[in-house]
């Protein structure tokens, strides 16, 4: 049996995303996050699939309406939430999202994949090279004093001989 590996692009995970949203299985996901982590929406917010800050108040929603039809149990971590812990779970979701764009630029990522397959490629490269004088640096400080080490072994061994 043979397997065949495909690619993932950038344009699938978007399409995956489009399709995902708002779907049922979206839905399911989201509620079993919310006993699972019992109405915290900080566990909810980092395990359903494809959301980002934006999306807390779609989340919210769709939470509220199952509690109404008795769906779900009212958890007060998500019934009592504190607008402090809403607002800081959205600068940190901000602060993220710039610091996700910011590394992308530094590392000259662009939206497609074969920049990052290059990057990927080049890090590889150097990795193999970082090895490479390693274990030359490695050789050359042990492998001159092998003999001297196997001239001390041999002593020894004569000594407990005797």
């Amino acid at each position: 049996m043979t397997l065949s590996c495909a690619q993932v692009t950038v344009a699938d995970i978007k399409e995956f995303e489009d399709k995902y949203k708002g779907s049922e299985e979206e839905t399911v996901d989201i509620k079993q996050a919310y006993v699972e982590f019992k109405g915290d929406m900080d566990g909810i917010m980092e395990s359903v699939l494809c959301s980002v800050s934006g999306d807390e108040a779609r989340i919210r929603a769709i939470l509220e309406t199952a509690i109404e039809l008795q769906e779900l149990p009212a958890y007060t971590a998500f019934t009592r939430e504190s607008t402090n812990k809403q607002r800081a779970r959205k600068r940190r979701g901000d602060k993220e999202a710039k610091e996700a764009e910011a590394a992308r630029q530094e590392l000259g990522l662009e939206d497609g994949s074969d920049a990052l397959k290059s990057l990927i490629q080049k890090k590889q490269k150097d990795r193999g090279k970082e090895m490479d004088s390693f274990l030359a640096a490695m050789e050359a400080k042990y492998c001159g004093n092998s003999q001297k080490g196997g001239k001390k072994a041999a002593k020894k061994g004569k000594k407990e001989n005797k």
